[in-house]
């Protein structure tokens, strides 16, 4: 109990004292740190760097390296992570963030991540904390290039950091679905496909028409080259990485962010956020998958303050100096840590819930771009799904497209229902499946985590709300996919109920039509 202290014109009570506040943990961790962050140019690390330079201003420099890309040089695509509304909260409260940030001209394709000598060594030398988002997600993806990207570059990355003599942390980002061939995944290490080494020595002896025809023996049982190679990383960074202060980071599926840095913020249409926008403007009718599935999903910010917080953690409880001073042995041989960053265990919602919440909030802000009216299904069923996508995706584009041809114009919707029919293939994967995930980890890391902490880097998913997430979620999708702010939602509105009259109009019609038909047809019969 404090006591009452005497001051001029009264006594100072309890009540009168205002306590410093708590200072956050993490972000002591990062103070004088540099950090060399892969991935800056992609959603998740774009949105790290920004929450880096946000809340842990103090921290050094921050290592950001990017490749050239599509016509693009390094400059133009270093410049570019910093447009954007996601960057104004940032802009706002350190308007000269630049002096913390260097580049590094770097590319995951080429042997040693593509770094100059001089820029390599510099790494080295000044390197506190690595956090590698770098990765190809292109469920498509070439075996060679998917390799070379999500494992050589792994392999290259742990012969840096064991060179690094000041590394407190390496968070090397996987995906949930590193082990997807399980039925449970638990944070711990399965047996590997293959090792990165006879990977990579395989790819060495095959050209890339032989390469293509094995792939699929290759892969086995895992469905795609993203979460094939993920799984092969994940067992380089066991094998090798056992000397260092390193951990495996596994989000689920990533979808927009709940609050930081601005709410419902998302920049690409992959995977859940891909179904949710197609639904909605009308093009995607259909979805293999069961409705009383989990559909393992997590917010973008909350992963970034998992991973944010999980360096510190393994810094903290792992301290790589003392370890390798006590009796020449190094502690890290013994395990290394896994943070499986799943939903299901503490706020599990099904597919059925996440498109019934899409429809709900979609409905509420409908886009002038409405290309049809909301008609979207998950069938558990693979030969009803086919059959809707033939009635319902093929052949209204087939009949769009001659129209088009008939008023001289491009055909565009027959190749466009193609991309998006081999979306759903991807993605029907993972809403026709279900596995049991535990994160025990995870939220021991919550548990451990102070006040201030718990306030900054904010990413428990106990009680968390998915309809009031929807609310955002919808409306940051339609704002920054559609780049269609709510201005236009009268336009929305009134598109959206004449879709609405002629899609019924429509479904009468055919219903009618194919009543006669049948109609004659039995009487042709009896």
């Amino acid at each position: 109990m404090y006591e009452t202290m005497e001051r001029e014109g009264g006594d100072i009570t309890a009540a009168d004292m205002v306590l410093p506040e708590e200072s956050s943990e993490i972000a002591k961790f990062y103070f004088d740190s540099t950090v060399f962050l892969t991935g800056a140019t992609g959603f998740l690390g774009k949105m790290c760097l920004e929450k880096l330079l946000r809340d842990c201003y103090d921290v050094r420099k921050i290592f950001v390296m990017v490749r050239a890309k599509k016509g693009k040089d390094v400059q133009t695509r270093f410049d570019e992570i910093f447009d954007g509304p996601n960057m104004e909260p940032l802009k706002r409260k350190h308007s000269n963030f630049g002096s913390k940030v260097v580049l590094v001209n770097g590319d995951c394709t080429l042997p040693d991540l593509g770094l100059n000598d001089e820029d390599k060594a510099k790494i080295i030398n000044e390197t506190n904390c690595i956090i590698h988002y770098a990765a190809t997600v292109r469920f498509d993806e070439k075996i060679r290039t998917a390799t070379h990207i999500n494992v050589r570059a792994v392999i290259d990355l742990i012969k840096m950091a064991k060179e690094m003599k000041n590394l407190k942390a390496m968070i090397y980002v996987s995906t949930a679905f590193s082990n997807c061939i399980q039925k449970e995944i638990r944070e711990e290490f399965y047996p590997p496909p293959i090792s990165g080494h006879k990977l990579l020595s395989l790819l060495d002896a095959l050209d890339d028409d032989k390469l293509d025809k094995i792939t699929p023996i290759i892969m086995g049982e895992y469905p795609n080259t993203y979460v094939f190679t993920k799984a092969v990383a994940e067992d380089v960074i066991k094998t090798e990485g056992k000397t260092l202060p390193v951990a495996v980071f596994r989000p689920s599926i990533v979808i927009a962010s709940v609050k930081e840095p601005v709410a419902g913020w998302i920049d690409n249409l992959y995977g859940a956020t891909g179904v949710l926008v197609g639904a909605a403007v009308g093009v995607l009718r259909s979805l293999h998958g069961k409705i009383e599935n989990g559909a393992e999903m997590v917010p973008a910010d909350y992963v970034v303050n998992c991973t944010l917080a999980s360096a510190w953690d393994i810094a903290s409880v792992k301290s790589i100096n003392e370890n390798r001073e006590k009796n020449g042995k190094n502690q890290f041989e013994e395990e290394v840590p896994v943070y499986n960053f799943v939903s299901s265990p503490e706020a599990g919602i099904t597919w059925d819930i996440y498109t019934k919440l899409a429809e709900k909030h979609a409905k509420q802000v409908p886009t002038p771009l409405l290309v049809w009216h909301y008609f979207f299904a998950l069938r558990s069923s693979r030969i009803h799904h086919l059959i809707a996508v033939f009635f319902l995706h093929t052949i209204p584009a087939y009949l769009v497209d001659f129209i088009a041809i008939c008023l001289g114009k491009k055909p565009m919707l027959v190749k466009g229902y193609q991309k998006i029919n081999k979306f759903a293939d991807v993605i029907s994967y993972f809403s026709s499946r279900e596995w049991k995930f535990t994160n025990s980890n995870v939220q021991s890391l919550w548990k451990k985590m102070g006040k201030r902490d718990k306030e900054l880097f904010e990413f428990s998913m106990k009680n968390f709300n998915w309809d009031s997430y929807f609310y955002t979620y919808v409306r940051g999708a339609r704002a920054y996919l559609l780049k269609d702010p709510l201005t236009t939602l009268p336009e929305g509105r009134v598109k959206y109920y004449k879709l609405m009259v002629l899609h019924y109009v429509l479904m009468t019609v055919l219903f009618f039509g194919f009543y006669k038909l049948l109609m004659f047809l039995l009487g042709l019969l009896f």
